[in-house]
């Protein structure tokens, strides 16, 4: 029965995407109980078809109880996700018409591990009897719908299958392509330029308006659409420890170092009761008086807290040393002593042989063979130590081959046994050959670091009581003057530094540098929520976040302040080649050169697979291809190219060799367009009707 909640666990539709990844879990509830929704019963639909919330909220709370320690924002996105391509390839699985049969149902099924290997349904060869599984759903009624559910996700997979083949049939690449490449390739062209670059005129010269953006991008429209987002400015009033805590922290700790007098009740007189220095149980004393557990482990110097490193490592034993600042704690340390040997740093060559489950094994070998190799190995490292490195780069089946064998340093007990025992009981620059699961190992001892067992006791850096209150008026104070007030001019008079603006989208959850913050980009998205909103939110170990929404940017297009980072340059560039152009005059190359203020230069043997001009002016496709279709001895047009204007003149062109067969370029075409399956799910998102209403519901 465990066997078969697992398989109701996974009974979601589970796509299994080659090309797509699409991941499907029927799992979760991402949203509180009571207000469902406000203007819909949909969460939202795909090209007109509604998604129920209720179907929605369940598949969104399995997620969530999946165990996998996702949020109900991340599990929400999830499902959405989910939904949204389940409904877009169902679509065009119906515009094909396709259709399974039980047999590929059953294929599917058995594909899952809770399926084709549950011992319910294997038969006494160990495999899956499909008579078996029958037969139990008959005599299980109740289980009944545990089956149909997974049928339809397994119908789902099986036409997935068949589509995703037909795609990959779909793709191909002609003999027509090959002879292209190849002449992309070997194809060459000299010839002499003159260059007008962009960046002779001053970007000050040129201006581009909002207006001039919002054009571009409607010409570019689906490249530059973007969701509805909120802008938000933000305060942070840090909740953290004041001086005075600090120095009321250093005291108490302080304090613990020397011997202590208290009134004891039962006897009626003062006992002393020693400090850290003379503890009689030292263990004892860090564990009562410490925020952190005493910690027995031997620490190497580089372990140690940087600063103070050298001082806690030549502790004698008994020695103490702080207060020192380590992360948020104050700590004062005492050495217990010190311990030779508790890190090794060792180099190996691995020889592995047929049946160790090595990934990076060079050669197929049997064992005798891996053997008699490694002794070899052995004997050319006696003979010549200073050969490890090269040896292990081309000898060793394990991945620090690239490194020459090195594994860095390491505790006890890390490596398997013999490894391990090897290294930690001899010598450094000791040289042997051991046998572990792995193979054979030649190793090589590199170092040993010593190591000091401290015991510290921290205590946290956090705010008193009264820092707390203190820091909580301050934000209130300024959550209601930023309300009333400029919220710029308000942080200046109260000191305070305001973030960077931080751009958040319906369904986000990371908030800037300040991580997941969902309730701060929830209440951006407040239909209560308008540009000049300011509301204080309090955020655990950390402080107080007084949020203001600065700027509402609708769906459509990509807010222009947003875009302008990426478009200004390329309406700049065509600005300058319009004032470039203009001083293109001539009729030779010379004449060109000499009224723009530039020279002429060379071109050599370039080809249209690598276009590159020299002279740190990089890619020019354009100039490059222009050069090919010219005349010999002609003069192109002015070309706009990727960082300035050019006028060509071809000198020469050679052609490769005419091939017989291609089929080497139409090889390499084919490994560059292998992925170009992943593009159709993406393309159906871009060319749907999709309608989104999430944040109509509480979550």
């Amino acid at each position: 029965m465990a066997v078969l909640a697992k398989i109701r666990q996974r009974s979601a539709l589970m796509i299994v995407v080659i090309a797509f990844a699409l991941f499907a879990f029927l799992v979760p509830s991402l949203f509180n109980k009571g207000n469902f929704g406000k203007n819909s019963k949909d969460v939202g639909s795909i090209n007109g078809k509604n998604i129920s919330f209720d179907e929605f909220r369940i598949k969104v709370s399995n997620v969530e109880k999946s165990g996998q320690g996702i949020t109900a924002t991340a599990a929400a996105n999830r499902v959405w996700d989910q939904e949204v391509s389940i409904a877009l390839l169902s679509a065009e699985f119906e515009k094909l018409g396709l259709r399974v049969g039980e047999k590929h149902i059953m294929e599917v099924l058995k594909s899952d591990q809770n399926i084709g290997k549950n011992p319910l349904f294997l038969n006494a060869a160990g495999v899956f009897d499909e008579a078996k599984f029958k037969e139990y759903f008959k005599s299980n009624p109740q289980q009944a719908q545990v089956l149909k559910d997974r049928e339809k996700d397994a119908e789902l997979n099986a036409k997935y299958q068949i589509y995703n083949t037909l795609i990959k049939a779909g793709l191909y690449t002609t003999e027509s392509e090959g002879k292209l490449k190849y002449e992309m390739e070997a194809n060459k062209v000299s010839f002499s330029y003159v260059a007008g670059l962009y960046s002779t005129i001053k970007d000050s010269d040129v201006k581009v308006s909002d207006d001039e953006i919002v054009t571009f991008m409607k010409k570019n429209e689906k490249k530059y659409k973007a969701e509805e987002s909120r802008q938000v400015k933000y305060v942070l009033i840090e909740d953290k420890a004041s001086k005075e805590d600090e120095n009321e922290i250093k005291t108490k700790i302080t304090s613990l170092l020397s011997d202590r007098t208290k009134y004891d009740d039962k006897t009626k007189t003062n006992v002393t009761e020693p400090g850290f220095k003379a503890a009689a149980n030292t263990v004892e004393f860090v564990n009562s008086n410490s925020d952190v557990p005493y910690d027995s482990t031997y620490v190497a110097k580089k372990d140690l807290p940087a600063v103070d490193a050298d001082k806690l490592y030549n502790l004698a034993p008994g020695e103490i040393y702080g207060p020192y600042v380590h992360g948020k704690y104050l700590c004062i340390s005492k050495s217990l002593g010190r311990k030779t040997g508790v890190n090794a740093k060792a180099s190996h060559i691995l020889i592995s042989y047929e049946g160790t489950k090595v990934p990076n094994q060079k050669e197929k070998r049997t064992k005798e063979q891996a053997k008699a190799k490694a002794e070899a190995i052995l004997a050319q490292v006696n003979a010549n130590p200073e050969s490890f490195l090269m040896l292990a780069f081309t000898n060793s089946d394990d991945s620090s081959a690239q490194q020459g064998g090195d594994l860095g340093y390491f505790g006890p007990n890390q490596m398997v046994k013999p490894f391990n025992d090897f290294v930690f009981n001899n010598p450094i620059g000791k040289v042997g050959l051991v046998e572990t699961p792995f193979g054979f190992h030649i190793i090589k001892i590199a170092d040993k670091q010593d190591g000091i067992r401290l015991a510290t006791i921290a205590q946290k850096i956090e705010p008193s009581e009264a820092t707390s209150d203190k820091v909580f008026t301050e934000a209130t104070k300024f959550e209601m003057d930023a309300t009333d007030k400029d919220f710029d001019k308000t942080a200046k008079d109260m000191k305070l530094t305001i973030a960077a603006p931080v751009t958040v989208k319906v369904m986000d959850e990371s908030f800037g540098t300040l991580g997941n913050q969902r309730n701060i980009v929830s209440w951006a998205f407040d239909d209560d929520s308008k540009v000049g909103s300011v509301k204080r939110f309090e955020v655990a170990n950390l402080g107080h976040v007084i949020a203001k929404v600065e700027k509402i940017n609708k769906a459509g297009l990509t807010a222009v302040d947003v875009a302008r980072p990426y478009i200004e340059s390329i309406l700049k560039n065509k600005k300058k080649a319009e004032l470039i152009k203009a001083k293109m005059s001539g009729t030779s190359l010379e004449a060109i050169a000499k009224a723009t203020g530039s020279t002429v230069q060379q071109a050599t043997d370039v080809t249209m697979q690598n276009p590159v001009l020299t002279g740190g002016v990089g890619q020019e496709p354009k100039v490059v291809g222009n050069a090919f279709a010219l005349a010999a001895g002609k003069l192109s047009a002015p070309i706009e190219g990727n960082t300035g204007v050019y006028v060509a003149k071809n000198t020469s062109v050679v052609k490769a060799p005419v091939l017989k067969s291609h089929a080497e370029y139409v090889a390499k075409l084919k490994a560059q367009s292998a992925g170009d399956g992943n593009r159709v799910l993406p393309a159906l998102k871009d060319n749907a009707e999709i309608k989104d209403n999430r944040k109509q519901f509480n979550y």
